[in-house]
């Protein structure tokens, strides 16, 4: 809202007609009526001549008594008998809004803030049925914000603040409609916490992931297990499968790390390896 201000039209037109008079100041030292008569005309257009803006509207009192609304552009009132309300601007308005340590459902203090899209639909009501329009807004913005964090769980509040903002302009616009104004949005800008509360939910958020890493890991190993228990089932009706795996594992050791491998005598009697090797010699001396 601003304060009316005059325009500087009528000043220039007193101006102009003081300039004249003056001119001729000889002719008219005789009567002075006409002198009086300019001055009077331009103080009346002076305090008679307004002008509203594109985005504004102002409503004419008429010995306190609503009359009408006016503007934009340029209209005239009687001085005296007419007054204006303050200016009223219909653009959409932006509003900011804190909630310092507001308790959630869960007893979490909180600090939220917010911003309210709102504009001024019906002037004549937000001039009749409310004092101060902006100051109401705020307020009751407050007091709504309050109440919106009440209702919900600090985990809500940090994943769903499209909702939170939803509710809340919902809330809002109820409220101010009745005054001639909307809430077309509200967005919820920041949510903080204290911070030993934040350092409390990061060492359990760490924990809750080595959780499941150790529960990932362990059904890993069930698996593996589950498997080797399959490959015993195998080997225990084959004995000629579990010979050959057991020579694959040793020729594959041998060829990855090119060393000696010592195997112990019982696994050499268990693979059947001692008359193959000693074929093997055998033939290599013939």
């Amino acid at each position: 809202m601003r304060i009316p201000m005059e325009i500087s039209t009528p000043g220039v037109a007193i101006l102009v007609v003081c300039v004249a008079v003056g001119g001729t100041g000889a002719a008219w030292a005789a009567n002075p009526i006409p002198i009086v008569v300019a001055a009077l005309i331009g103080s009346f257009f002076l305090f008679s001549v307004k002008v509203v803006r594109q985005w504004e509207k102002v409503a004419v009192l008429r010995f306190g008594h609503y009359r009408r609304l006016q503007g934009p552009g340029l209209f005239l009132m009687i001085p005296i008998v007419d007054t204006l309300s303050a200016f009223v601007d219909q653009r959409v308005r932006i509003s900011t809004v804190t909630a310092e340590s507001a308790l959630t459902q869960d007893t979490v203090p909180v600090n939220v803030d917010a911003i309210i899209f709102w504009l001024v639909w019906n002037v004549e009501k937000s001039i009749l049925e409310v004092a101060n329009f902006e100051d109401a807004i705020s307020r009751s913005a407050q007091t709504a914000l309050r109440e919106s964090i009440g209702r919900h769980d600090l985990a809500e509040m940090i994943t769903s603040r499209e909702t939170l903002g939803q509710e809340l302009q919902r809330n809002l616009d109820s409220k101010t409609n009745p005054w001639g104004i909307t809430v077309q949005s509200v967005e919820i800008r920041d949510v903080r916490i204290p911070q030993a509360l934040e350092d409390a939910m990061s060492q359990q958020a760490q924990a809750e992931r080595e959780r499941q890493a150790r529960i990932i890991l362990g059904d890993a190993e069930l698996q593996v297990a589950a498997k080797f228990a399959e490959a015993a089932e195998v080997y225990a009706n084959n004995p000629t499968a579990l010979h050959l795996r057991a020579m694959n594992m040793l020729y594959e050791a041998i060829k990855e790390r090119g060393s000696m491998v010592i195997v112990p005598s019982s696994a050499v009697e268990t693979m059947g390896l001692g008359g193959m090797l000693a074929t093997t010699a055998l033939h290599k001396t013939h």
